[in-house]
Formats: C-alpha cells, sequence, structure tokens
C-alpha cells in the first residue's frame, strides 16, 4: 500500500508553505499552460496538498475564480497621469489584449464570471484614463462598453487569425476611437 504524502485537510499553522498568493501564482501558471482555469483537484495536485486546504483560504470556487482573474486584470497597464490620455488609453488596450493573449481561457473566464470584481479593476483605470475629458456619465459608460466590447472582438480575433493578426493592428481603430470621445468632451 503507498502513502499518500499529500497534506489532509487544513494547512498546518505558521509552518504551512501554502497561502492565497502561492494558490493563485500556481492557478495563473497553471491556466498560462492549458489555456483555462484550473480545476480544483488539478490545482491542489499541483500544490501537493489537499483540495480542501484551498478552501481554507477561498470560501468557494467563485472566490478562488475571482481572486485569480482580479490579480491578472491587476497586471494591466495602470495609468499615471504623466502622458496625455490618448496614450494612455492606447497602453491600456495594448497591455489588456496581451494579457488576454498570454491566457488563453482568460476571455472566456471574464465574459462568463458572475463578479464584477475583474471588471472593477479595468474600469477604474479606464476612468483615470479619460478623466481629463470630463464625459457625462452616460457618454463615459457608453465609451466603456464600446472599447471592451471591441477589445474582446479583436482579442478573440486574433486568437482566430493563426498570428497574421497582431495588438499593433487595432492602433488606427483605437485612434478612432480616442477622435470620437474627444469629440464628446465637456466644456467647462
Amino acid at each position: 500500500m503507498s502513502v499518500n504524502e499529500k497534506k489532509r485537510g487544513r494547512p498546518s499553522g505558521k509552518g504551512s508553505l501554502l497561502n492565497q498568493a502561492r494558490i493563485i501564482e500556481q492557478a495563473k501558471d497553471l491556466m498560462q499552460v492549458e489555456g483555462k482555469i484550473p480545476s480544483i483537484r488539478k490545482l491542489s495536485a499541483a500544490l501537493n496538498v489537499d483540495a480542501m486546504a484551498i478552501y481554507h483560504y477561498f470560501k468557494n470556487k467563485d472566490a478562488l475564480l475571482e481572486a485569480i482573474t482580479v490579480s491578472l486584470i491587476t497586471e494591466v497597464y495602470e495609468p499615471d497621469g504623466q502622458q496625455d490620455w490618448q496614450s494612455e488609453l492606447e497602453q491600456l488596450s495594448h497591455s489588456y489584449l496581451v494579457l488576454l493573449g498570454q491566457y488563453s481561457g482568460l476571455l472566456e473566464t471574464l465574459l462568463t464570471m458572475k463578479s464584477a470584481g475583474p471588471a472593477q479593476v479595468f474600469i477604474e483605470r479606464f476612468d483615470l484614463v479619460v478623466a481629463p475629458l470630463g464625459l457625462q456619465e452616460t457618454t463615459r459608460i457608453d465609451a466603456l462598453g464600446l472599447l471592451v466590447d471591441y477589445l474582446h472582438g479583436f482579442a478573440l480575433a486574433m486568437k482566430c487569425s493563426n498570428g497574421t493578426l497582431t495588438i499593433d493592428m487595432c492602433k488606427g481603430a483605437l485612434g478612432l476611437y480616442c477622435r470620437g470621445i474627444a469629440n464628446e468632451r465637456v466644456e467647462s
């Protein structure tokens, strides 16, 4: 009879190497390789722990999913206000497309999630970028929706293009988008 070397149940006190950050990083590594969010079973096997140990750190699979996707989205460009808003919007869009390309299943995961946590990170960064425009609330919401829909469509098209479509090819459309929302600027 072989002995299972995995630690069962709750992780041991201070000596445990398992923590939320390690679980999230392992999940991201698996996701990059497999193109989808790993199952709790696969994640626990990679961490060499019992699946229940993961639930010590995350209430349920949805909580883990939100933590993983928020961690990924925080890797997207964070505006610093040192550049013009168009440059920052381009960098935000570019980094989001890069992220969606690196993690093949991320777009599908984001689109099917119940939680708004990951979207909120992107929304906050978008709001920082367009703040100088002083857009009316409805215009800001429409501009955000249009950009996100465009980026998601472009990411999907890149995935299906076998490398013939590159991120740089969205530059013209983003320029047109910027000119359009610049015309919506509220005069002060």
